[in-house]
């Protein structure tokens, strides 16, 4: 029996321990995150290579977030019933099975069922990471662990793409799932020496059968509901409103039985708290204005400013780098100034960044659209962790798990909600865009004319010079359509900063035990 679980405490990790095990801890996080953006830009390999269709193909991804969406709030029940280290280690042993499985998948079924694995086996890799990052830190330096941990949050969804692409282009679609193999098998090996002192005791506790099926039906519904709506019209769609109306009333029924059974498997109970209600929903609305962006804005890099896959990845990759640096610098003082404050200068900086990127123009160059990503970075590092603080401050050791995995689960939804949201509204914008901008080419415009004039001087006839006027029209729409997104994404910002204050200090974190 570990010195946790006997009652005692565990001698404090001298620095360089301390600092492998932060980066141990940090990098099963980061690799957890990062495959949910990963395998993005390899569907197209992956569907060609595996003799399905691209529609088909995108299951790759929302199998492995539907099964992570339905694991997550799991994390505290799991915790107290196997322990948090054996759940972690056991929870990276286990993925990095499922990614291995991934790789070998000869066929596309084996494939999707290989990623359902891999997201219901490593959901709880994510916030028990910071569950015990918060247990073996100081109380006065778990705002540095935090800082330190919220890095991947950031990073992973940034470097995804980029990685994601270079891996296809220059290797092949298989190589986005083995590259876990090694970090995997690291991280768990390492963690279970590490932080073996840190164990909590068990508690068999009864499983709640109920809960567990309405949530597996309730998350499973939304989510598919959230990664095909757009690609299926929505509510036009059967299929997509017989999911909604599944996920409504299953979801209500789930949150009923949770509230008033004796063992529920997810403790609802937490969002009566002010500070964890205010923290999870500022992280899902600022979920869904970050990452709605870093999908639309390579989507009409890639499609309308002629980048490829890789190239787009770079633009969003800027995102992180001053992320990098930030965040350790802000975890590290986080206890020196009130977080809402901090938090608001995130909010504040994020929008002015996102409403500054309305101006882009046809023409924008790499390192323009680059700047906004890089100065993103500030205002990224300045939200999550404060969000993080202000969302565990108070609780009691045993809720930090339940508590982690409820917000991760809330940043999973923002992320789902934001980036169904953020692409239908930018398809949508587009469409009324171009309809107005039609309005003014007609054969008796005296501007479209002079066009089709100049045009057929350089040899184009008079209907390839309508289709190279189209072409423009369409890509002026989309530009106006991925600044109205940005704008959006502003707004939501700027909608947090008065919510954020009803959160109540003080904000410091109990120990994770």
């Amino acid at each position: 029996m570990s010195q946790a679980a006997a009652g005692s405490l565990p001698r404090p990790m001298c620095a360089g321990t301390l600092a492998l095990t932060t980066l141990v801890l940090g990098l099963g996080s980061f690799m957890n995150i990062l495959d949910l953006s990963i395998a993005n830009v390899s569907v197209p390999s992956i569907s060609g290579d595996l003799g399905v269709g691209y529609t088909q193909g995108t299951w790759v991804i929302t199998s492995y977030a539907v099964s992570e969406a339905i694991m997550l709030p799991m994390t505290g029940w799991l915790a107290q019933r196997f322990g948090q280290v054996r759940m972690f280690v056991m929870a990276t042993l286990l993925f990095t099975l499922a990614s291995l499985l991934c790789g070998l998948a000869p066929s596309f079924e084996m494939l999707v069922g290989a990623r359902v694995l891999q997201g219901m086996v490593g959901a709880s890799m994510i916030p028990l990471s910071q569950t015990l990052l918060t247990t073996i830190y100081p109380p006065h330096k778990r705002g540095l662990a935090l800082g330190l941990w919220s890095m991947t949050t950031v990073l992973a969804p940034v470097v995804g793409p980029l990685a994601g692409g270079w891996l296809t282009e220059n290797l092949t679609w298989h190589w986005v799932f083995l590259i876990n193999l090694p970090v995997g098998i690291t991280v768990a090996m390492l963690a279970n020496i590490l932080v073996k002192d840190y164990e909590t005791p068990c508690r068999k506790l009864p499983v709640d059968y109920v809960g567990l099926i309405l949530l597996a039906i309730g998350v499973g519904a939304m989510q598919i509901v959230l990664d095909k709506g757009n690609e299926l019209d929505w509510f036009g769609s059967p299929f997509i409103v017989t999911l909604t109306v599944v996920s409504v009333m299953t979801l209500a029924l789930f949150v009923a039985w949770e509230l008033t059974d004796e063992h529920p498997i997810v403790d609802l109970h937490l969002f009566a708290r002010r500070n964890f209600l205010v923290g999870a929903v500022c992280l899902m609305v600022g979920s869904m204005a970050f990452f709605g962006i870093v999908v639309t804005l390579p989507l009409w890099l890639q499609s309308f400013q002629g980048y490829t896959p890789l190239w787009a990845g770079k633009v969003v990759a800027f995102g992180g780098m001053l992320a990098l640096l930030m965040g350790p610098i802000v975890g590290a003082n986080i206890h020196r100034i009130d977080a809402r404050a901090i938090a608001t200068f995130g909010f504040v900086v994020s929008a002015a960044v996102s409403i500054w990127s309305t101006r882009f123009t046809p023409d924008v160059d790499f390192w323009s659209v680059a700047l906004t990503r890089l100065l993103m970075g500030i205002g990224i590092s300045c939200f999550f962790l404060p969000l993080v603080t202000i969302n565990l401050s108070g609780l009691e050791g045993r809720q930090i798990a339940s508590a982690s995995g409820l917000s991760s689960f809330m940043r999973n939804l923002g992320s789902s909600f934001g980036t169904a949201v953020m692409v239908s509204l930018w398809s949508h914008r587009a469409t009324v865009h171009q309809a107005q901008l039609v309005e003014g080419i007609t054969d008796y415009s005296a501007p479209t004319q002079l066009t089709l004039d100049k045009l057929a001087a350089l040899g184009l006839p008079h209907t390839a010079g309508l289709a190279w006027i189209n072409g423009q029209i369409q890509t002026q729409a989309y530009l106006l359509a991925t600044n109205d997104t940005m704008l959006l994404s502003g707004l939501m910002m700027l909608s947090l900063v008065l919510l954020i204050w009803w959160a109540k200090p003080p904000f410091t974190i109990r120990s994770g035990r």
